[in-house]
């Protein structure tokens, strides 16, 4: 059964009170509250539901559920399971019997029901609205994968990255799953960084990359101002608060700020790559908790395929998938 929700029955006389389970778009009551309800005794009722089943009136199966209860007995706790009816059997009971009660909590039940529905509906649209939205942003980023696609033709390497965004992103759409729905956008991040990264200490780690991997002199040659705009902008603030609050948001920010001002005339998007898994490092986030990459190495080269491709008003989509794939939820495959 799905998950329910308790209203209290109170008799017209308050004498009687019951607690009610609704659940499955109708209420529920055991065999004890019945006869409470009903006034009568146990016998008498379970003879009138045995002949209700047995006319085929109503079945059994759609009517009646098993669920287990703890009871306390003595010192012990006991599980037991109790049979449950809806509305529909205790309509027919209530027919039988001839109980004015019975009517009563009819009329009861059907407008606890009908506000139990409408407020269903109302939170099933909103819910579709969320699953929309979080479509409309994945449509966005398959897009932006395909014109990675178009547009070069790929390794085996860097097509498995490809996959690997759509397979580690997917994780987004568990939209059903729970009541917690899943959505794109920026979540599960952590807090603010530690380390601060400085124009200086990214030229120096530059030069340091060049002579380790004999890079050509034209790696890290800076044509213009525009690296030093990309370090300054992720520590944007506006009314003293950050614009990237988190180091998940400052090391998409990066990546994609150094990737798409080309600000080098070599080594750009290795230059990004690395500046990325550098700042995620020095900020103790580039593992995870079992010592596990965030992100593949093959799925940084796509991303960052992705960002050199990307339109301008695209930013914001790509920023939210990177996030996503580095935040405490995902590890890399």
């Amino acid at each position: 059964m799905n998950k329910s929700e308790i209203q209290i029955f109170t008799s017209k006389d308050g004498k009687t009170e019951i607690e009610v389970k609704l659940e499955d778009q109708t209420v529920w009551l055991n065999q004890y509250q019945l006869e409470s309800l009903f006034e009568t005794d146990r016998t008498s009722l379970n003879r009138h539901i045995s002949n209700i089943y047995k006319s085929e009136e109503l079945e059994e199966i759609s009517t009646c559920a098993k669920i287990t209860q703890v009871q306390l007995e003595g010192n012990r706790e006991i599980k037991r399971k109790i049979k449950f009816y809806n509305l529909d059997i205790i309509i027919a009971v209530g027919y039988r019997v001839n109980s004015k009660r019975g009517t009563e909590f009819r009329i009861w039940a059907n407008k606890i029901l009908k506000d139990y529905l409408i407020q269903g509906f109302s939170l099933n649209e909103k819910r579709l609205a969320k699953e929309n939205e979080l479509l409309k942003d994945l449509q966005k980023s398959i897009k932006i994968l395909g014109k990675v696609v178009n547009q070069k033709e790929l390794s085996g390497e860097e097509s498995v990255g490809l996959l690997n965004i759509i397979s580690d992103y997917s994780y987004a759409l568990e939209i059903l799953d729970q009541y917690d729905y899943q959505s794109l956008k920026i979540q599960e991040t952590s807090g603010k960084e530690t380390f601060q990264l400085t124009y200086d200490e990214a030229i120096k780690q530059i030069q340091i990359v060049k002579k380790k991997h004999g890079n050509s002199e034209l790696f890290g040659r800076e044509k213009d101002e525009s690296f030093k705009s990309s370090i300054a902008t992720i520590y944007q603030t506006f009314d003293g608060t950050d614009l990237y609050p988190s180091i998940e948001e400052k090391a998409a920010n990066l990546l994609y700020f150094v990737t798409k001002n080309h600000s080098f005339t070599d080594g750009n998007k290795r230059i990004a790559a690395f500046l990325f898994l550098y700042f995620m490092e020095r900020n103790g986030i580039l593992y995870d908790d079992y010592r596990q990459k965030r992100i593949a190495d093959n799925a940084l080269v796509a991303l960052t395929l992705m960002i050199a491709v990307s339109r301008p008003d695209e930013k914001d989509t790509i920023v939210k998938i990177i996030v996503n794939l580095i935040n405490k939820r995902n590890n890399a495959r």
